[in-house]
């Protein structure tokens, strides 16, 4: 089964969420969490931290990350790992896979003419919302 995984990376302040906008398919053109495959061999959190360091420039010095959820796709033999922090300071974040962006978390994330994920972005938001404060 592959693995791959989904990173939530919230500023300092907690009010921006790093984005990015897909420039290839699957969704093409749509806003997305950055992430990646976890390759074999590696734990789910190594996969994490190196897949943000690669996407973003963002290091494991700069942020702590918690695992919050998975998804299992048992009919595509696949399943997401979702980790969820805050940066630790303000950092500038660069990558050339996808148009990063910090986006303001009062969007309608569970528009899928706007964002991939069929609303799964919306729902982990919804998700990070109920342990914000003890977590972040």
């Amino acid at each position: 089964m592959q693995g791959n995984n989904v990173l939530m990376v919230y500023n300092k302040d907690k009010d921006k969420l790093l984005m990015c906008e897909r420039l290839k398919n699957p969704y093409k053109g749509l806003s997305n969490l950055v992430g990646g495959k976890i390759e074999n061999g590696e734990t789910g959190i190594e996969a994490a931290y190196r897949e943000l360091l690669e996407e973003t420039n963002i290091s494991k010095e700069d942020i702590k990350l918690h695992h919050l959820m998975d998804f299992t796709y048992y009919l595509q033999d696949c399943y997401v790992e979702v980790y969820v922090g805050r940066l630790k300071r303000e950092v500038s974040v660069s990558g050339d896979e996808n148009i990063l962006y910090w986006s303001d978390l009062d969007n309608n994330f569970f528009d899928m003419s706007s964002y991939a994920g069929e609303g799964n972005i919306g729902h982990m938001i919804e998700q990070v919302n109920y342990v914000k404060d003890h977590l972040l």
